[in-house]
C-alpha cells in the first residue's frame, strides 16, 4: 500500500462515524471547571478538589485545565493569610463552568513582627509550600532575587508537596534574622493525589 493509499485509509477512519462518536463520547465524559482569579493573591492561592491538593490557581489552564468527573465536588482555594475560599460545585458532563475565586484577608492574622528567611531552591517550581501546615503559597514565589520565605522565628516545619512526587519535609529551629536554604529536588512517583487539606 503506498503512502497516499495508506493516507486516504487513515483519513477514512477518521471521519468515519465510529471514531467520531468515539472522541465525542470522551469529550462528554467529564465537566470543566475553570477558576477565575480577580487578583495575584487568588492566581497563587492553592487549590484542594475534594480534600485533595492539585496545584495553584494561575496554572490550571490549557493541558492543566481542571476536569472532574460528573457529580458534586468541594472546591476549596487556601492562601496564608486569606479566609479559606470554598464552594460545592456540581458538575455535568461535557459543560463548562467558570468560578469567580475572590480572597478576603482573615483579620484575626497577624504577621510576625520579628521573621527569620528561608530561601527556597526547589524543583519543580509548581510544588506547594507549606509552613507548620499552612499552605503559604508556591515554590516559584518565594525563588530569584531579593525573594524569600519570612516565617516567625522558632521550631518550624516545611513541606513541599506536589500530585506525582514525594513529598519533602523537614524541621528547622531558627533564630531572629537567620537565613537559611532548603535545597532540593522532588523525585518523582509519589501518589497521584495531593497533599490532603490541613485542618
Amino acid at each position: 500500500m503506498n503512502s497516499i493509499a495508506k493516507f486516504c485509509a487513515l483519513l477514512c477512519l477518521l471521519v468515519s462515524p465510529v471514531f467520531i462518536s468515539y472522541l465525542h463520547a470522551e469529550n462528554d465524559v467529564l465537566g470543566e471547571i475553570e477558576l477565575v482569579g480577580a487578583s495575584k493573591v487568588e492566581n497563587t492561592s492553592g487549590v484542594w478538589i475534594d480534600g485533595q491538593y492539585i496545584g495553584y490557581l494561575g496554572e490550571l489552564k490549557g493541558s492543566k485545565k481542571l476536569l472532574l468527573l460528573p457529580g458534586e465536588h468541594q472546591i476549596t482555594v487556601r492562601q496564608g493569610g486569606y479566609v479559606d475560599f470554598a464552594q460545592k460545585v456540581s458538575v455535568r458532563a461535557g459543560q463548562k463552568q467558570i468560578i469567580p475565586v475572590k480572597m478576603e484577608k482573615d483579620l484575626d492574622v497577624t504577621l510576625p513582627r520579628i521573621t527569620a528567611e528561608i530561601k527556597l531552591d526547589v524543583k519543580p517550581n509548581r510544588a506547594a509550600v507549606f509552613v507548620d501546615g499552612v499552605f503559604i503559597g508556591h515554590i516559584a514565589e518565594f525563588t530569584g532575587i531579593g525573594k524569600a520565605l519570612l516565617v516567625q522565628p522558632g521550631k518550624r516545619r516545611i513541606t513541599i508537596s506536589l500530585p506525582g512526587y514525594q513529598t519533602f519535609e523537614t524541621d528547622i529551629e531558627l533564630v531572629a534574622n537567620q537565613k537559611t536554604t532548603i535545597k532540593t529536588e522532588l523525585p518523582q512517583g509519589g501518589p497521584a493525589e495531593g497533599t490532603p487539606l490541613p485542618h
